[in-house]
């Protein structure tokens, strides 16, 4: 199902590795490739942009969200869109879903398995033209969680 929710955008899949940007709990960010995310387990590993050499253990409890990208830059210029009337839905499945986080941030997208009882979920960010192809995002995080109708407010 995981690879399924990409959109073949992912120059890195053929090597078995996807561009990720982790976002801690604490603000700080680490950028780099994994091969052995999977949610159900407690520890996965970066390898460094920078350096492959660089590897480093990421414990999922110390995660806000992992954000899976086209590219490690993204495009500081794009407006993106963060509303369900201002963008173009049509790529979007699943149940709509609005998160604030604790540091402010406000994330929209969409979800195919959002449950409570879960660890964490997948979210399909609603601008297909933004840098974020699929953010994972531990249930904690979110400060709140609007579902539905809700969510487009």
């Amino acid at each position: 199902m995981f690879e399924e929710m990409f959109d073949g955008t992912f120059d890195d899949m053929q090597y078995g590795r996807k561009k990720v940007v982790a976002h801690f709990k604490d603000g700080s960010l680490a950028k780099g490739y994994t091969k052995d995310f999977a949610p159900p387990n407690k520890i996965f590993t970066i390898i460094s942009a920078h350096n492959e050499d660089d590897v480093t253990e990421i414990d999922m409890q110390s995660l806000k969200a992992l954000f899976f990208v086209k590219t490690f830059e993204g495009n500081k210029e794009y407006n993106e869109k963060n509303k369900f009337q201002k963008s173009d839905a049509s790529h979007l499945h699943g149940l709509k879903v609005k998160l604030v986080f604790h540091d402010g941030e406000v994330i929209r997208g969409t979800t195919p398995d959002y449950r409570h009882i879960f660890t964490g979920f997948y979210l399909r960010p609603i601008d297909a033209r933004c840098n974020n192809d699929l953010v994972y995002v531990l249930a904690e995080s979110p400060l709140d969680i609007a579902i539905g109708t809700l969510a487009e407010a």
